[in-house]
């Protein structure tokens, strides 16, 4: 399990994680179980863990008034799930994040990786990464929600994304893009003709 880790890091950093480095990753991330719809996070909980996904997808959303759900983010394998606000903060979460099958991570508080992060400079690299990458895909993903069509946005997304629309249904992937899954099932219907 810890494999996908090491290797995720590995690709993130510089040089290669040492022996030592490595063997004091294993010890400090835990795995996790989760069945599929089991919270990872309940809105109210203040986020205690995050969790890199080696098997499985999850989502997080939150859930207005009215009873509809609003998907802020999708993840599968590879990915970081966490309420990065609230971890930081330690203010409840205004989100949900459950499996949306059933999935595999490995888990580690804030406390326990900034630990890392003191004893492994790379992971300190790893992270400067990852922020940059998901500061990046957050502009992006703004600036198509505002000047992008509806057409347009699920092409950017089925371009950049297209392992996320064989996981996940058609009404999420609506609800993450911010349109109706009406308005999807019309544009996918255009795009097969």
């Amino acid at each position: 399990m810890h494999e996908n880790l090491l290797a995720y890091i590995n690709q993130h950093i510089a040089s290669p994680l040492t022996s030592e480095e490595e063997a004091l990753i294993v010890a400090t991330f835990r795995p996790k179980k989760l069945r599929k719809k089991q919270y990872f996070l309940q809105e109210g909980d203040v986020c205690k863990y995050a969790g890199f996904i080696v098997k499985g997808a999850m989502r997080q959303y939150s859930v207005d008034d009215k009873g509809v759900e609003h998907i802020v983010h999708l993840f599968i394998e590879n990915y970081w799930a966490n309420d990065r606000e609230s971890a930081t903060m330690l203010t409840p979460s205004k989100y949900n994040i459950d499996a949306w099958e059933d999935t595999e991570m490995l888990i580690v508080t804030r406390a326990e990786m900034l630990d890392l992060m003191e004893k492994i400079p790379a992971l300190v690299q790893m992270t400067r990464v990852m922020d940059e990458r998901n500061a990046i895909a957050n502009q992006r993903r703004l600036s198509s929600t505002i000047s992008n069509t509806a057409e347009k946005r699920y092409e950017e997304f089925a371009t950049h994304h297209p392992q996320f629309i064989q996981r996940f249904p058609q009404h999420l992937i609506a609800s993450f893009l911010g349109i109706t899954k009406e308005t999807l099932s019309r544009i996918r219907k255009q795009g097969t003709k």
